[in-house]
């Protein structure tokens, strides 16, 4: 029971159904308690742009070779154009089996406004994206800093002071996620507080098929790019759960992008590696959005009875593949980016993203859950492809994953008894 009781996943656990439960019995009550999941999430913030830059920066460094960094790096966006697009294919090909928009009596349906996102249409540029994403700034600050500083004679001094940092900001960084299991359940009381469960009932073919074909992609996709080099998806998914629970309750992956890092350097993946690829891979691969974005487009044609030829599906996999990169800059980027591709295809109605409001929320989960994961075997995939993963940390990772969650459990612990 001890075990059970200073165990961070059962916290997590338990306060996710106390947050459904309190939602869906206690609407308005669950309504208020969002400020704990936006408060968790907003403090978990703070850590990301100090962990990438001192990731990179003391990565680079470390490194030496400069010509390995940009080899990983145009390795990455690669890698990402491939998955993304695969990804898309995927949601496409799923859409058109099941066919979840078929069927669909819109009247029925309670319909949000969405002129808040059709008017941000025309407002995207890739400039506004860099400015508006602190993310990419920093990745690029540190890249050209590390280089810097690589070739600076007294940078051991700096190497200290920044290791120093290092330390304690991940120091800190474990604190915090002791309380994980608040902003987890703040999350969850919110959603279906909010939103209530009879909302998915209309629309709960598309629920249940974007889902699935998260679970087929994870699974299927990403497992097989894991057993190129002999890494069982399952494992690793065992070994992340920690943080897989916080996303599921937060509805964020960025709640859990410091810590899987740290996690993804624990299991054998480089540093430079992990600071790489991971920031990247939060601007341009996203994984989860982009089957989403597809799956989104193809129901709302068949919603509307809209017959869509082979080359305007394969029109809608082209807008997508460029305008999904930009899905992690912007406001409601999810649906200001179906709203333009809508717009740019010009025969499916914009109004039917109305239709959407009301479930985007239950389906946020599995698109933050497939991001993450999708990133992390980016990680993983690279680090191994560059001869940069050490496998022996990842078999003593893969066995100890009870004391891997001891960093966090043991200052649970501490906490417990101060009270």
């Amino acid at each position: 029971m001890k075990k059970l009781f200073t165990n961070l996943t059962f916290w997590v656990l338990t306060a996710i159904t106390c947050g459904a439960l309190l939602g869906h019995y206690y609407p308005q009550k669950g309504i208020e308690m969002e400020f704990l999941g936006k408060g968790f999430i907003q403090i978990v913030k703070i850590f990301i742009n100090p962990i990438i830059f001192l990731t990179i920066t003391l990565g680079i460094i470390g490194m030496g070779d400069l010509k390995k960094v940009g080899k990983v790096g145009a390795k990455a966006l690669l890698y990402f154009e491939i998955v993304t697009t695969l990804a898309l294919l995927v949601g496409v090909i799923v859409a058109n089996i099941i066919r979840p928009g078929d069927g669909v009596v819109t009247n029925n349906l309670q319909k949000g406004d969405i002129s808040v996102y059709a008017n941000k249409v025309h407002d995207f540029s890739w400039l506004q994206f860099f400015l508006d994403n602190v993310t990419l700034q920093v990745l690029l600050f540190s890249l050209v800093l590390g280089t810097v500083l690589s070739k600076y004679s007294g940078k051991d001094k700096v190497i200290h002071w920044l290791s120093f940092a290092s330390k304690y900001v991940f120091k800190a960084l474990h604190w915090v996620m002791i309380f994980a299991p608040i902003g987890a359940f703040g999350g969850m009381a919110f959603t279906i507080g909010k939103y209530g469960i009879a909302t998915l009932l209309p629309l709960g073919k598309l629920m249940i098929t974007v889902y699935m074909t998260m679970a087929i992609f994870v699974f299927g996709i990403l497992g097989l790019i894991l057993r190129t080099y002999k890494i069982s998806i399952w494992s690793f998914l065992k070994y992340i759960r920690e943080e897989l629970l916080i996303v599921l309750g937060t509805s964020s992956s960025e709640a859990a992008l410091p810590s899987v890092m740290e996690k993804l350097e624990r299991m054998g993946c480089s540093k430079p590696v992990v600071g790489l690829v991971v920031p990247a891979g939060y601007s341009f691969n996203l994984d989860g959005t982009t089957i989403y974005l597809s799956m989104a487009t193809i129901f709302l044609a068949q919603v509307f009875n809209v017959h869509l030829t082979m080359g305007q599906i394969f029109s809608v996999i082209g807008i997508l593949m460029v305008t999904s990169k930009g899905a992690a800059g912007v406001t409601g980027s999810g649906f200001v980016v179906l709203a333009s591709t809508l717009t740019a295809i010009k025969v499916i109605p914009i109004e039917g993203l109305a239709l959407l409001l009301g479930v985007d929320r239950f389906m946020s989960e599995a698109r933050a859950i497939t991001n993450i994961i999708g990133n992390c075997v980016a990680t993983i995939w690279l680090a191994n492809n560059e001869k940069e993963f050490d496998r022996d940390k990842m078999n003593y990772a893969f066995a100890n994953v009870r004391e891997t969650e001891n960093v966090i459990t043991d200052n649970f612990t501490d906490v417990t008894r101060i009270k």
